[in-house]
């Protein structure tokens, strides 16, 4: 089972043959091809449309995603991909989802919408040290002009549709927008995020714009409520309404003392974002309470060979516990390099001499690596001296979709891949193709963020050490996964390199060497020059 944005709404295709929906000669030809495809297939999943662009306008247009959907009250319901789906699920001894689908689901489990996932008396997670990071998006509140923006153009859509379109809806909408924008921009930061801790000041100062807002969206919904003949659509609409309010509310005037509020600009975009700051409570009530079996599993779950940590973040009272050893021979099969020369990271000088670190380890190599970096602007500009000064092709995150850019990696040979968090995990290159895990820092979390920022204070407040209960042990698990891409199968062979020598100077480094594989190690450039000349 996918998330509802995989699938084909065939309400959608067949109200989009009868009003003005596409913009433009290549919205046309991409509904062209979803409308000749969708007799076809039996699942409606997006992943069958091999001639569909990925960038394409279209699909968003016409997926089954819940803001317009009318659950059985629609035409299609029986017909509805979801319900086939589920009911498939429903027929099923096993059902596989990824961890978004199964929390956003654990999270708004309605009768109606929200249970997508059958009844279940077993989870087995997978990757299971993403729990923490998916539940707490996924429990969290969440809104952004986008979404406002987006309900305004849905209620024109279905307004067209139904013929109940007036100079007064009009005019509702056109305050919503507006309203919207000026209220968002009030918003404090920057670009990026940025915590948003004085609300109460906030409120007190932009009362009546918030105010507004919140008249302008109670205003839509009355009148939306008001129309004589509505079609089912109207129903999802007036839904999501009170959800975008509910949501204001919370953000803007909740007292909830577990969320860390925040805001984060991104291009155009404004995003308004409450967080849990523990979900342990959350977690053990909603799930390893009421579920009786739950097992979890994943190569990077134990910190120095023990569960204390994932079972304090995850709230887990009792578990019985398994560390099954490794079936590689890391002795051979992998070396661990930490130039010591180097600077500090944190040092003015550290980019030169890391990118100048990665120059010899590369021609050590003969390029078939990743470099992996805990920042954009570290990538960049390591990536922009590195390249000059190797005679191998490079790639470099941000230049292309992720998919296409690893399937060029696997495909040129000697590639040199610079990327950062999103490649550190669920990557996959077995091989030579594959021989060299660069990374430039101990990737521990910015501690400036706010969600990072609110934990840390949480856990000193009930008289904890965050650094080593949190901080340390987060930066275990990511460095665990990034060297991970490394040793695929038993023919592998590579080095690991981590230009960070903090963890051989700082007292913390020895819970990352306990955590790590007993890979053989070395501080000598020579003797990975000597590991690659060995056949």
């Amino acid at each position: 089972m996918k998330g509802r944005h995989n699938y084909l709404c065939r309400q959608k295709l067949y109200d989009a043959e009868k009003k003005p929906l596409l913009t433009g000669l290549v919205e046309i030809e991409d509904f062209a091809v979803i409308k000749d495809w969708e007799p076809k297939t039996k699942t409606g999943d997006r992943v069958e449309l091999k001639k569909l662009p990925e960038a394409s306008t279209v699909w968003s247009k016409l997926d089954a995603r819940r803001d317009l959907c009318s659950g059985q009250k629609c035409e299609q319901f029986e017909r509805c991909f979801i319900t086939l789906m589920r009911q498939r699920a429903l027929d099923s001894d096993i059902v596989i989802v990824n961890h978004h689908l199964f929390f956003a689901d654990l999270a708004i489990r309605d009768p109606e919408f929200g249970a997508i996932i059958p009844e279940y008396s077993a989870v087995v997670f997978d990757e299971a040290h993403e729990i923490e990071q998916v539940a707490s998006e996924h429990f969290g509140i969440a809104l952004s002009t986008y979404q406002f923006d987006e309900l305004a153009r849905d209620t024109e859509s279905v307004a067209r549709l139904g013929q109940f379109g007036s100079r007064e809806l009009r005019r509702i909408l056109d305050t919503l927008r507006e309203r919207a924008i000026a209220f968002f921009e009030l918003l404090p930061g920057e670009q990026g995020r940025a915590g948003f801790r004085n609300r109460k000041q906030f409120l007190e100062r932009h009362f009546r714009d918030y105010q507004d807002l919140l008249r302008a969206l109670e205003l839509l919904g009355v009148h939306l409520k008001l129309i004589k003949k509505k079609s089912e659509e109207v129903s999802p609409l007036v839904r999501r309404v009170g959800e975008i309010g509910h949501a204001l509310e919370f953000l803007i005037a909740g007292e909830d003392g577990n969320f860390v509020h925040w805001v984060e600009r991104r291009g155009r975009g404004i995003f308004l974002q409450a967080t849990p700051i523990d979900v342990s409570a959350i977690l053990a009530e909603r799930l390893f309470d009421q579920v009786p079996t739950v097992v979890l599993t994943s190569a990077t779950l134990a910190v120095d060979s023990k569960f204390d940590f994932i079972r304090r973040r995850l709230g887990i009272s009792s578990a019985r516990e398994l560390v099954v050893p490794g079936h590689f021979d890391y002795q051979k099969q992998a070396l661990f390099y930490i130039p010591m020369s180097l600077p500090d990271p944190r040092a003015d000088g550290f980019v030169k001499a890391a990118s100048e670190e990665v120059v010899r380890i590369l021609k050590a190599s003969r390029g078939r690596a990743f470099v992996l970096f805990t920042s954009y602007q570290q990538m960049r500009l390591i990536h922009d001296q590195v390249s000059f000064a190797i005679e191998y092709p490079t790639l470099l995150q941000g230049t292309g979709p992720k998919t296409a850019l690893l399937e060029e990696f696997r495909s040129t040979p000697h590639c040199v891949l610079f990327a950062t968090a999103s490649f550190w995990q669920g990557v996959d290159v077995p091989g030579e193709q594959l021989s060299c895990v660069i990374i430039d820092k101990l990737p521990f979390a910015v501690p400036s963020d706010p969600v990072v920022e609110a934990r840390i204070r949480n856990i000193r407040e009930a008289q904890g050490e965050p650094f080593y209960e949190y901080q340390v042990p987060e930066a275990v698990i990511a460095l665990k996964q990034g060297f991970g891409r490394l040793i695929r199968n038993r023919k592998d062979r590579g080095v690991l390199a981590l230009l960070d020598n903090r963890i051989s100077r700082q007292r913390y480094g020895q819970v990352f060497f306990d955590s790590l594989p007993d890979y053989a190690y070395t501080n000598d450039i020579a003797e990975v020059e000597r590991f690659f000349n060995h056949v």
